[in-house]
Order: C-alpha cells, then sequence, then structure tokens
C-alpha cells in the first residue's frame, strides 16, 4: 500500500500534496493555494524550486526584485539559495504543479511545519517547532523573519529551553540534516 500521493494542510490556505516519494533527483508536488495565501519569504539553500500554474494567478518575489505574476501554462523557477516567496494573486483558488530537486529533507521540514501552524492555530509556527526546524535543518532551509541575526541568536536559547521542558521529543526520528 503506497502512502502516496500524501496532502498536508496548513489550516492558513496552503495545501501541498507530495505526489511521490522523493527519488534522489526531484520531488514532485501539487499546490492549491487560496487567495492572499502563500508561504513567507524563504529559502531552499540546496535545492532548485519550479511552480506551473495550472489555473488561477501566481504571484512571485525573489528578495529584492519587484513583485510579479504569472498565469496558467506558466513556469516560474527559484535557484538553490535564493530568498522568494509566492502567494495567490487572484480571486480564485491557485493550483500549480512543480518540483524540488533535490528534494533532501523537503518533505518531512513541511509537514512538521504545516502540523505546527495547524496546532498553533495561526499562520505561523509555534516557536519552539519554527526555531528547532530552522536550526536543525538550517543547511537547507531558512527563512527572512525574523531576521538572521535573531535567528542564530534566539533560536539556540529557545530550543535549548525546549529541550529542558520536553519538547523536542515530537521529533524523535528526524531524518539528518543534509550538507553539501
Amino acid at each position: 500500500m503506497s502512502d502516496y500521493p500524501k496532502t498536508i494542510d496548513n489550516d492558513a490556505g496552503e495545501r501541498l500534496t507530495f505526489l511521490g516519494p522523493g527519488s534522489g533527483e526531484r520531488q514532485e508536488v501539487r499546490s492549491s493555494v487560496s487567495p492572499g495565501a502563500g508561504p513567507p519569504m524563504h529559502v531552499h539553500y540546496l535545492q532548485e524550486e519550479a511552480l506551473t500554474v495550472e489555473s488561477g494567478t501566481i504571484g512571485w518575489q525573489v528578495q529584492g526584485g519587484p513583485e510579479q505574476t504569472a498565469g496558467p501554462g506558466q513556469t516560474v523557477t527559484f535557484a538553490p539559495g535564493e530568498m522568494h516567496r509566492f502567494w495567490n494573486a487572484g480571486d480564485d483558488e491557485l493550483v500549480c504543479t512543480g518540483y524540488v530537486s533535490p528534494p533532501d529533507n523537503l518533505e518531512y521540514f513541511l509537514t512538521q511545519i504545516y502540523a505546527s501552524m495547524r496546532a498553533s492555530g495561526s499562520d505561523r509556527p509555534r516557536m519552539f517547532d519554527a526555531a528547532y526546524l530552522l536550526t536543525r535543518y538550517r543547511t537547507e532551509f531558512g527563512m527572512a523573519v525574523p531576521p538572521p541575526p535573531v535567528q542564530r541568536v534566539l533560536f539556540p536559547i529557545v530550543v535549548a529551553v525546549g529541550r529542558l521542558l520536553g519538547r523536542h521529543r515530537r521529533f524523535a526520528g528526524a531524518p539528518e540534516p543534509i550538507s553539501r
């Protein structure tokens, strides 16, 4: 019995379906985003991300660049290490297919972030979860907010306190970070 396709939902307007297990080269995905929703400015340090619009309008921006849009049939690609964001810039549901290459820990990381957002009841993950995941997987993923200097100083403190309180146990068995 296959666990795929596997859909995760963050309760903040984003549903991401992993179409199959990530092979060594790429993770195929399908994304549905409600109007106005989308991930904040983020980066995949080791991975290329590409999204092809099936329906709706995607708004996208590379850090420091202008906001842009793309429609059905158009593809937006973000290079490894390129801080970026995207959102549903239209009034109807945005549906995209795409990939992340190589997949590395993408499925685990996003599954945990989405679960934390659901648990928090907001459009942000719980503080310990964000600090733990962004610290553990800092070679793969990053966020623009809070600013990196704050993350380097504050997140290790949050992780240490969370460990003392046993909050890290929910991440038992987490895959090892990737570094290249």
